[in-house]
């Protein structure tokens, strides 16, 4: 692998990104992973938030992978389009009420076209301690709120898709 330097990448990362992609290349889950039971989740997260679109994403070198999903057909977007790039630089739940009103997302093509997301909230997918793969991730083409509950309900979810992502690695070693 290449290294990663600032001046190569359209999108910001950790101090530990190299690490990071290190880990995830490790698992092979970016290329391969495939769960119907997380699918199921994101339907059930859709009905849930009452949103479009939910998906499990897994953040390579250059692309999002859209490894489970409900309401949307994409199987990858560019890293530099990625809102869920910017939900694994924190331990939070991320947050984009009006993507539109948004200084970062208001000219990203995902916002200014298909599939015009204007809200957005993710959760890390914390595999490890040296591993955020991606996010749980809700986008809808209306603008949102988000409690605080309802992030607590966003970060059980990713919990949840974590523990299936576990049990699949073990089941594919």
């Amino acid at each position: 692998m290449a290294e990663l330097g600032q001046e190569d990448i359209a999108y910001p990362v950790k101090h530990n990104e190299f690490l990071r992609l290190l880990r995830l290349r490790e698992t092979g889950l970016a290329p391969a992973l495939q769960d119907p039971a997380l699918d199921q989740l994101c339907q059930e997260a859709c009905a849930h938030f009452r949103v479009a679109t939910a998906a499990v994403t897994i953040l390579s070198e250059e692309l999002q992978h859209l490894r489970a999903r409900a309401g949307i057909e994409a199987e990858t977007t560019p890293r530099s389009m990625a809102f869920c790039n910017y939900t694994i630089l924190e331990d939070e739940v991320f947050v984009v009420p009006d993507a539109l009103k948004s200084d970062i997302f208001r000219t990203n093509p995902l916002v200014t076209g298909t599939p015009f997301i204007r809200f957005y909230a993710g959760a890390p997918l914390r595999y490890s301690d040296e591993l955020t793969l991606g996010a749980f991730c809700l986008l809808d083409p209306a603008p949102g709120s988000f409690s605080l509950g309802d992030r607590a309900e966003l970060r059980d979810f990713a919990d949840r898709a974590v523990s299936h992502i576990h049990r699949w690695v073990l089941d594919h070693r």
